[in-house]
């Protein structure tokens, strides 16, 4: 078969020349027009309105498997940018709750939204943020009974807090002895933004923002890539997600790229930071994942399928209940390995109550 006029953004027609070898007429060859959808492909001779049932059909069947999967796609991916995902939580481990709990609260300025333990499987968590898990974006601590000590390895960057006054907070965070300030409040290399950064007791980062009132101060979540145009092209397919802003910063060999759902000063973002020639990174065995909430799982877990296939990745659970609690979940890992869980929206709202 020769295949012409053929677009994979248009497969639902295309044209096939038919070698007289395999024409129905009298010896001659033929071009078809091939009319494909899901369930069913008709091929009519160009010039004719005579619909043809043939054994070339056989040969045509990948044509609507194709067709079908195309169309499909399209329309995953159509509504996986229109679904109403949000942030809900970034997971990882720490060595003593008690301690993060109280940098957090008295230096971050964060609320205790909820502390569980569960002694049969031998951890504690604690979810952390500025308002509640409802409507904002919280940090979930694990604590595993006898552990003190993690690898953050290379790979994790930082969270990030909005302030209106980061020299105060700074200075909030100096007169503790859980937390300590690593740059000093001021403006950022090149710009004007006033920025800090400040380590909790684990090692983790948060990078400290001078920005106005913002319903959402927990801000950002900062994971390095090796290739961030594949990165933007994952976030955007799998995830919906939109690229917020893009800015390279050649004199320190980085690029950055902020995606999300809303604007930056709106909601918490994913940034993404490419470094010049690094491909790969180390990711120790403290943070863990994101949770973004989704309103369905099954067509969301679609479109990381989609994304996986075309850019890198791996699914690791596919899309269905939680034994126990009937949360449904899917979750995956990016062509980083970074991982994310997607959530049912209604069954964590229920999850709350």
């Amino acid at each position: 078969k020769e295949i012409r006029n053929f677009s994979h953004s248009t497969l639902s027609t295309a044209c096939i020349y038919l070698p007289s070898s395999h024409s129905p007429g009298k010896g001659e060859s033929s071009l078809l027009r091939v009319a494909c959808s899901p369930h069913r492909i008709e091929l009519t001779p160009i010039g004719t309105e005579a619909k043809l049932v043939s054994p070339v059909l056989m040969n045509c069947v990948t044509l609507m498997s194709v067709s079908g999967m195309a169309t499909g796609s399209d329309s995953v991916l159509e509504w996986n940018k229109q679904d109403k995902k949000r942030m809900l939580h970034a997971v990882y481990r720490v060595g003593d709750l008690d301690r993060t709990i109280k940098c957090y609260t008295e230096c971050f300025g964060m609320k205790l939204l909820r502390k569980r333990d569960v002694p049969a499987e031998k951890y504690t968590n604690a979810f952390l943020g500025f308002g509640p898990e409802d409507k904002n974006f919280a940090l979930e601590l694990t604590y595993n009974y006898g552990v003190d000590k993690y690898e953050i390895g290379e790979g994790f960057g930082h969270f990030a807090i909005a302030s209106e006054d980061v020299y105060k907070l700074a200075e909030t965070i100096k007169s503790s002895s859980v937390c300590k300030i690593t740059r000093e409040p001021g403006p950022v290399k090149g710009g004007s933004t006033v920025i800090a950064f400040a380590q909790d007791p684990d090692g983790y980062m948060f990078e400290l923002i001078q920005r106005g009132p913002t319903p959402e101060p927990l801000c950002q979540v900062m994971l390095r890539v090796g290739d961030l145009e594949r990165s933007i092209k994952f976030y955007e397919k799998a995830l919906g997600m939109r690229l917020l802003r893009k800015k390279d910063v050649p004199d320190y060999k980085y690029t950055i790229a902020m995606l999300g759902y809303d604007d930056e000063d709106k909601t918490t973002v994913i940034e993404l930071t490419y470094n010049y020639g690094v491909t790969e990174y180390s990711k120790g065995n403290a943070y863990a994942q994101v949770a973004i909430g989704t309103n369905d799982v099954y067509k969301s877990a679609e479109a990381v399928e989609l994304a996986t296939k075309e850019l890198g990745g791996k699914i690791l659970r596919q899309p269905g209940p939680l034994p126990g609690i009937n949360t449904k979940i899917a979750s995956f890992v990016d062509p980083d390995g970074w991982k994310v869980v997607l959530v049912d929206h209604a069954d964590f709202l229920k999850e709350l109550q």
